[in-house]
């Protein structure tokens, strides 16, 4: 059976561990003679083969293995029978992906059927590798005990990890399912804010290019024939020099369509990278240690009532004085 949190997600994961589980079980044995001579990570393999003997590695190399009460770090140490193994089964950090964490959620709106956070920059939005706790869902399954049933915990979109701004969440199956659907019909209102390197001038635009997995790059997203359809709506509203004379341009941006990086990869596609952005290029400025983007205004039909609602949420503090800074000094000239 594949837990609610993982549906749709194409991902291998673990049910959440029982309340005061963290402790971990510890299993002993005394080694007969058919382990003399034997490796190390051989005779652990045998008293807990359930695991995979790459994660039993990884437990002897981070020192939860003792023969006769002495830590033992590697692997392919050579074991004697009669000689007193333990092994402490320390959990694997995909086991706790799924557990509920007390964190600020800072929402801007909530009822019985859904909630619209403003996310600060720096948090993950789901777990993945390297962010197996201290994540968006984590938080919203200790916030709401009831998401444990839903897909995604009723996460229904995303933002990137350094990506600030408006999310809206599912608290009912009916409310996830609506939502999504009105996601698939772009139906959902989206505007972000961003800074860009360079000058863009002139009226709004759209950008109408698909978007799919750098071939060259597992870490990026790439304008490619054969992605998915993105479309991306710009309109610039000022260009200001930088400190160091590098001109930047602020500009406001409508999604119709989600893909992974959007924004991102479409404005470096056109030659404009966002502030702060190296995965795609983006040159720092202001200070920023963060790519230079604010998902600012959200707006819906409510899911269960179906009454429009209109969401807005300020920048942070670095990005808001960078933006400010663009606006003030902007160049007439462009």
């Amino acid at each position: 059976m594949v837990h609610p949190l993982l549906a749709g997600e194409g991902l291998d994961g673990v049910l959440p561990e029982e309340e005061g589980a963290d402790a971990p079980e510890r299993r002993e044995s005394i080694l007969d003679r058919s382990f003399h001579a034997q490796r190390l990570d051989k005779a652990v393999v045998a008293i807990a083969g359930e695991f995979s003997r790459n994660h039993l590695q990884n437990l002897i190399e981070q020192g939860h293995v003792q023969v006769d009460g002495k830590v033992v770090t590697a692997p392919s140490r050579k074991v004697q029978a009669g000689q007193h193994l333990t092994v402490d089964m320390v959990p694997t950090p995909e086991s706790r992906a799924f557990r509920p964490e007390a964190m600020s959620l800072r929402p801007v709106f909530e009822d019985a059927h859904l909630m619209v956070i403003d996310k600060p920059a720096g948090l993950v939005v789901h777990p993945a590798a390297g962010h197996w706790s201290g994540t968006l869902l984590n938080g919203l399954l200790s916030h709401h005990p009831a998401a444990a049933a839903l897909p995604r915990a009723g996460i229904v979109h995303r933002l990137d990890k350094d990506t600030s701004g408006l999310m809206v969440i599912g608290k009912t199956p009916k409310a996830v399912t609506s939502l999504v659907r009105a996601i698939g019909l772009r139906e959902v209102h989206r505007e972000y804010i961003a800074l860009v390197n360079g000058r863009l001038s002139g009226q709004a635009f759209r950008i109408d290019a698909a978007i799919g997995r750098d071939p060259q790059s597992r870490m990026r997203m790439a304008v490619l024939s054969q992605g998915k359809p993105a479309q991306t709506d710009v309109t610039p509203l000022a260009c200001a020099s930088a400190p160091g004379g590098a001109l930047v341009t602020a500009v406001r941006c409508k999604l119709h369509t989600g893909r992974t990086h959007q924004i991102r990869v479409h404005l470096a596609h056109e030659g404009h990278p966002l502030v702060s952005d190296p995965l795609y290029g983006g040159r720092p400025a202001f200070g920023l240690s963060r790519q230079a983007l604010h998902a600012e205004r959200l707006g819906l039909a409510h899911p269960a009532s179906g009454e429009w609602l209109w969401f807005q949420a300020s920048p942070p503090a670095d990005l808001a004085a960078a933006w400010t800074q663009v606006l003030e000094d902007r160049d007439t000239g462009g």
